[in-house]
């Protein structure tokens, strides 16, 4: 109970110490050589629509930063009150099938942690409600967290009955194997994303502009991607916000437009949108985010097992824990491996950050129109409220892609080296 007490009054002082950092502490001023240029925001946003951006990122972020530590601590409870201990007992009781206890006790503590996040969660919800990214209704908000519940689920329910199973038959060995059985795993997932789960949570259908369907088309002939269709999907039922992507692989291979990108950009904008998208393709970096994943499984599972041997070789008589092989322990695995993930995010965005600066290059040399490339990056800023230049620890763990400052910037900087040419 003590320990338990030092660890909210912890999490209190952080969750004070990050809110005066976004909110008063932070530098997010525009280098001094940048204002008045395409990528300062007074050019291309009004003063009230600063403000508005300033304040919806900053409060995102704040419930990020909030969010993560939350988990931990929900896992932490869990473990410290007993009721992973409960949780096994009452899922062990009701049948004699192994499978069928991992799903029990996955749906409970999955239901715990959904009930004790369910509050920031739906404050999120709320914040994007009021500035206007988002209008969704509750009950569709509320459809998609339980369709999101119950996938993951699934997933967790599969792969925690076999890692469990796999430690109980080769104790000092199961990382490597829990991490061989992963790697096909983790391609069955990219192959059926696209086409099993997206749907369940969104319509997809051909683009209906078909001139710009087939300048999409051309882009992607041009860049010798197997593709024969661009698709839409009905995203401005939920959000106001913009966006496309390339994903899946081989024959499940998807474009996919956002119909509030459609309706708020341009047709040249679209296309070097797009065109970006494409370059990821060409670039192999779906591949190389595959390899990575593979990659840094391997490191997490390995390092993950060690930490685990000795939580539960130190915590585990306090917890209520039999052993390693014993499923109340999940917790502290979960725990690990979020914690193993929270560390190496701001390698895994700076590596991502690369890779869209690739991609921005290799839009804009096959578009050759930079003025439609900063003003859909003009354009997206706006509708989404993006903080245009964020403070560093938010670049560091929460951006994948460049700040919109370095982006338009850069892209800015492109269309004047071309007129000197």
């Amino acid at each position: 109970m003590k320990k338990s007490l030092w660890f909210v009054i912890g999490f209190a002082i952080y969750a004070g110490l990050m809110w005066f950092y976004l909110f008063q502490g932070a530098d997010a001023n525009l280098p001094v050589d940048l204002k008045g240029s395409a990528a300062d925001p007074k050019v291309f946003m009004t003063d009230r629509e600063l403000e508005l951006s300033t304040d919806f990122s900053r409060i995102k972020d704040f419930i990020y930063f909030i969010s993560v530590p939350l988990e931990w601590l929900i896992y932490l409870f869990v473990l410290g009150f007993g009721l992973s201990k409960w949780f096994r007992k009452t899922s062990s009781g009701l049948t004699k099938f192994s499978i069928v206890h991992t799903g029990l006790y996955v749906l409970l503590l999955s239901f715990a942690s959904w009930v004790l996040t369910f509050p920031l969660r739906y404050y999120s919800f709320t914040v994007s409600k009021s500035y206007n990214i988002s209008v969704q209704s509750f009950h569709s908000w509320m459809r998609d967290g339980l369709v999101d519940f119950w996938i993951n689920w699934l997933l967790t329910t599969v792969m925690v009955a076999v890692m469990y199973w796999l430690i109980k038959k080769y104790e000092k060995r199961w990382w490597l194997y829990a991490w061989l059985l992963s790697v096909p795993f983790t391609l069955f997932l990219y192959f059926i994303q696209p086409v099993v789960i997206d749907p369940l949570y969104n319509k997809f259908y051909p683009l209906q502009d078909e001139v710009l369907k087939g300048k999409i088309l051309d882009i992607a002939e041009r860049a010798d991607i197997p593709a024969e269709n661009v698709y839409e999907v009905n995203m401005s039922e939920k959000t106001n916000a913009l966006n496309a992507y390339v994903n899946g692989i081989g024959s499940n291979l998807r474009i996919v437009l956002w119909d509030t990108t459609l309706n708020k950009l341009s047709d040249n904008q679209v296309l070097f949108v797009m065109a970006h998208e494409i370059g990821h393709y060409v670039m192999n970096h779906l591949y190389w985010n595959l390899i990575s994943s593979v990659v840094l499984s391997f490191l997490g599972l390995w390092l993950g097992n060690i930490i685990y041997r000795k939580w539960v070789e130190k915590y585990g008589k306090s917890w209520g824990i039999k052993g390693i092989g014993d499923l109340a322990a999940l917790p502290a695995l979960l725990l690990i491996f979020s914690l193993l993930s929270f560390a190496v995010s701001p390698v895994e965005n700076a590596v991502s950050r690369k890779a869209e600066r690739d991609a921005d290059l290799y839009a804009i040399q096959m578009t050759n129109n930079p003025k439609a490339a900063v003003g859909a990056f003009q354009e997206l800023a706006t509708v989404s409220l993006s903080e245009v230049n964020p403070p560093k620890l938010v670049k560091w763990f929460l951006y994948g892609h460049p700040t919109m400052l370095e982006r338009i910037h850069f892209l800015d900087s492109y269309k004047t080296s071309k007129k000197m040419e």
